[in-house]
This record gives C-alpha cells, structure tokens and sequence, in this order.
C-alpha cells in the first residue's frame, strides 16, 4: 500500500467515529434495528434488520455524506464537487450538498436507472450522463476535476464517508451489544469496511460476513488470492453490488477482518426482495436485500446466534418491482 493511501486509512479510527456520530445525530435519526419473530424462527437464529432503507434518500450512504458536508472547507464549497455514481452514493451527496448549498455535479454512467436520475435532480444537482459503465464515468469526472477545479469525492477512499458511514456500527453496539454476527453486502467496499472498523474498535469477536453477487466477485476474489482484483464487467439485478473492484481503503481494511463472503445466484438476489416484503413487509431494492438472502444462504451457520442483518437500502422502481414479484 502506498504512503497516500496509508494517510488515508490512519484516519479511519474509532475517534474519528465518534466524532462523526456527534455530526450524524444533529442531522438524521437513528434507524430501527427490528427483531423478526417470524424471520428468527425460520431461521434458527434471532435475526436483527437495520433499516438504513428507512433513511433520507432511502441508503445509508447518505450517512457518510452528511459528515463530509459538516466538514466541507470554504475552498472546497467555492470550488464545488464532482460525483461519479450509478445511484446511492450521488443521490447521498446531492441531498446533503443542497442542504448546505453547496453546488454538486453528478455523473453517471449512460443508460443509468431514469428514476435515479430524477432524484438526483429533485436534490438540486446537476446531472451530467457520461461512460458506458462507471468506470468511464469515474475517469471523465477526474478529467472534469482537473479541467474545472470541482473537488472529486470519491465514494470508496474518502476517510470522511468510511467514518460517518461507521456511525451504523455504533448503532447497532449501542442497541445490541452482544450481537454475535453481522451480515453485510459489499460493492466498492465502504459500508462493510465501516463496519469492520467498529467491530474492531467495540468488540473483534463479532463476526463480519460480507455478500457479492457471483456475477461479479470483486472483493470476493480480492480476498482470495490475497490482492486486489478487478473482474470482468457482468449484468447484475443488484446495481449496487455491480463494482468491477473494491476501493482501496476498503479492501486493506476488509481482507483481514472479514470472516466469510457469501456469493448469491441472479435467482437468490431477487429472492432476498421477494422475502423482505414477505418477512418485514419493507421494500428492498436488490442489494439492501442481499444481506438477508444471504441469511437464508447460510442458515446453519447462524443457527442459535444473534444476528444483524443490514437491509442497506430501498430504491427500487416499479419495474423493476413488477419483474420480480411477478
């Protein structure tokens, strides 16, 4: 790991965790940890969901996003910022940017979900469609930063967004101390990564099992083969999940913390909505699920357990809907 990124990595600390829940408090309520009877007893377990669907923008990105705004310099807020998003990570920024007006270019990958896009835009940002995938979304907004001078913040390797993120963990620690297991999906890597830091800061005898699509099992093989990889690109229902790579912070912070990654088939993800709607009645989109059909994965392996499961998210639009309780 390079001195930049280990810069970065030292300031994700559980002081700075603190810190960050001080600034979250003020500005969103804390999320319902619900325990299911019914879910507990189909599973063996007792099963704990943290709503961070019931959130502003519906994802607990925005977490993540309200600490940095608290933190913004006014160089930062003259220049403004750019964004590269397929979804929850811009729709974060551009709700906690305009609370604080402060002006915020989103760019998305072409073809992007339309009903992302116009919340985006409800949120007063600009949108700008660019790319083929997020990966050329991501170069054209460092073209753009350094053509315009906006600052780029890049979801997966910014310190402030891990730590205000991390404030989820204090959460569940606060509610249910002695939680035994925690379920979690990884796409670029930051939730699972916050989390993994408060498990290590509160108590590392928790277990952090982590859930990727099997279409695309970036951290998965990164984990694996004991580096960082990128896989090919793969269609998933899971547009969260769908990240050729985990970030770098992420990763270093994951690969020796995370007990177990549980890889879920398209029929198994699209199964976790239909059973969150069947089992807490809320709707998930494909990857605030998959922490919860991963339960059903590995449900001898939680048996007789405490178990939080992350239901990291809720926009899904109706067609997609349709599609899958159809």
């Amino acid at each position: 790991m390079n001195k930049h990124y280990e810069d970065l990595m030292s300031r994700v600390n559980m002081l700075e965790i603190f810190k960050a829940r001080h600034v979250v408090e003020h500005v969103l309520h804390r999320t319902h940890l619900t325990y299911y009877q019914r879910l507990s007893d189909e599973l063996g377990a007792r099963i704990y969901v943290k709503h961070e669907n019931h959130l502003p923008t519906n994802s607990f990105k925005v977490r993540g996003a309200v600490n940095f705004m608290a933190r913004l310099t006014p160089e930062m807020k003259q220049r403004g910022l750019v964004v590269a998003t397929r979804g929850n990570h811009g729709l974060a920024v551009a709700w906690a940017a305009q609370d604080k007006g402060v002006f915020c270019n989103i760019v998305v990958p072409e073809n992007n979900n339309p009903d992302t896009n116009a919340a985006i835009l409800a949120y007063g940002a600009q949108l700008i469609e660019h790319g083929r995938d997020f990966y050329e979304t991501q170069d054209y907004c460092d073209e753009l930063a350094e053509n315009t001078g906006y600052y780029y913040l890049r979801q997966g390797n910014e310190p402030l967004l891990i730590t205000g993120i991390a404030t989820m963990g204090l959460e569940i620690f606060a509610e249910l101390p002695d939680v035994d297991t925690i379920i979690m999906p990884i796409g670029g890597g930051t939730g699972c990564s916050a989390l993994a830091k408060v498990i290590e800061g509160i108590n590392p005898d928790v277990e952090l099992i982590g859930v990727q699509a099997e279409k695309m099992p970036s951290f998965f093989e990164s984990w694996r083969q004991g580096k960082k990889v990128i896989v090919p690109s793969a269609d998933t229902s899971a547009e969260g999940l769908a990240a050729r790579s985990v970030f770098e912070i992420p990763y270093m912070i994951l690969k020796d913390r995370i007990s177990d990654v549980v890889l879920l088939t398209e029929d198994e993800l699209l199964e976790g909505v239909r059973r969150s709607l069947h089992y807490t009645q809320n709707l998930a989109e494909v990857a605030g699920a998959a922490a919860l059909a991963a339960a059903f994965k590995i449900k001898s392996k939680l048996s007789g357990k405490k178990v939080v499961v992350i239901m990291t998210g809720g926009n899904l639009n109706l067609h997609q809907l349709a599609r899958i309780i159809g």
